[in-house]
């Protein structure tokens, strides 16, 4: 058995989860609603405020499909509680970011500055303290759109092996190459 798949997922109060007969979940909280379609072999059972899912047979197929419906369903729960949320930085001299609205407009180092306009269902945010580098925070309920607009961003400038420039997550560790080594 798929140890993600047995786990069973504590339904929180004020969330509601909804199976239709298309195999489509829909997960509503304080936080929005998301929706999810199921494999038609998976099953969901709903009873005492506990979801588990549930697979046929031992093939490989289900068995990869059941740890993955239940960690998607994890993920929306959580999201619709609690939320994500991820935060990048900018390093590097005269990386600079600014948002209105949802448009963000980054400075990389490039000849123009690059224009990114983030899904409604993402909040975002832009810090620029002295001395710091800028930080981008990014808030969504949905987890693999949060991931998705990440990954994104982050391949605008990916950080580089030299001098560690570019944007990269918060707290993330870019192992650095030995430049070339000085003359004798």
């Amino acid at each position: 058995m798929s140890r993600v798949g047995k786990k069973p997922i504590t339904i929180p109060a004020g969330v509601t989860i909804t199976v239709a007969a298309d195999n489509v979940v829909t997960v509503k909280g304080p936080k929005g609603e998301l929706k999810q379609a199921i494999d038609r072999d998976i099953s969901i059972v709903i009873e005492d405020g506990v979801l588990n899912v549930t697979r046929p047979t031992d093939q490989i197929r289900h068995r990869a499909l059941h740890g993955l419906y239940r960690a998607l369903l994890g993920n929306m729960v959580k999201g619709v509680t609690e939320g994500f949320k991820k935060k990048m930085e900018l390093v590097g001299v005269g990386y600079k970011a600014a948002n209105t609205g949802n448009v963000l407009d980054l400075s990389l180092g490039y000849s123009h500055n690059i224009i990114f306009e983030v899904p409604n269902e993402v909040k975002i945010a832009t810090a620029q303290e002295k001395g710091k580098n800028p930080e981008i925070t990014l808030e969504s309920s949905d987890s693999q759109l949060l991931g998705a607009v990440c990954a994104k961003l982050r391949s605008l400038r990916k950080p580089e092996p030299y001098k560690g420039k570019g944007v990269k997550f918060a707290g993330e560790v870019i192992r650095k190459k030995a430049g070339k080594s000085a003359g004798k």
